[in-house]
């Protein structure tokens, strides 16, 4: 699944991120895009459960792909 960021994303964001992400699925492999500004996620779970840790973290985003 991708997410569209519609809150700016850099480099100092990837930890915070990859974190926010495991803490729905410690087994989700987490990939940023900053140039694109999107973050990729691969897991078994459905991209809504991720949109709660991004919004837990300040981020503003929408589904892109599922």
């Amino acid at each position: 699944m991708k997410f569209a960021m519609k809150t700016e994303i850099g480099a100092d964001d990837r930890v915070t991120i990859e974190h926010a992400m495991k803490t729905v699925d410690a087994d989700a492999k987490v990939d940023l895009d900053i140039a694109a500004q999107t973050v990729s996620v691969d897991s078994w779970l459905m991209p809504e459960e991720f949109l709660i840790a991004f919004y837990e973290e300040d981020y503003d985003v929408a589904i892109a792909e599922w």
